[in-house]
């Protein structure tokens, strides 16, 4: 796929943002159900108001097709870039598309000196085996923590 450019997410993106991200993660193997397309939209925006906010955008002929939401994250050695969310469009999924993309965020994430990168995946979903491929590890030592409020 030589034909994929990757940008930084704008405002301007927002609503074609919010549909991929919707019809990427209703479908399985997550099933999301969402209270309402407000609410995925007001989740965009809340990113979008952190000052911290760095997002990417793979654009195939003018259509969005994969996006990453996540944001710059201080720590004691610099900058981290943490993804929250990350997905690829449904019909370009397994055709190398994601490898790609995550390829040319970590060009661009070297480039605004950021040292490493970070996120969160469910083990039993096949994005751990992607984020494996694709050079990220397993922190054994580290486990998360949740409490509802």
């Amino acid at each position: 796929m030589n034909n994929i450019v990757v940008t930084t997410m704008t405002i301007g993106m927002l609503e074609e943002c919010v549909d991929l991200f919707i019809d990427v993660f209703t479908r399985e193997p997550w099933n999301d159900v969402y209270e309402s397309r407000d609410q995925v939209k007001r989740f965009f925006e809340n990113h979008f108001n952190n000052n911290y906010f760095l997002g990417y955008v793979a654009i195939v002929d003018k259509e969005i097709i994969a996006l990453s939401l996540g944001m710059r994250k201080p720590w004691i050695e610099g900058m981290e870039y943490y993804i929250d969310e990350f997905c690829v469009s449904a019909k370009m999924q397994r055709s190398g598309v994601g490898s790609q993309f995550m390829k040319l965020i970590e060009i661009d994430l070297k480039a605004k000196n950021l040292n490493s990168v970070l996120l969160l995946t469910d083990k039993y979903y096949p994005s751990h085996q992607f984020y494996e491929k694709v050079g990220y590890r397993v922190v054994e030592d580290t486990i998360v923590m949740f409490k509802g409020m």
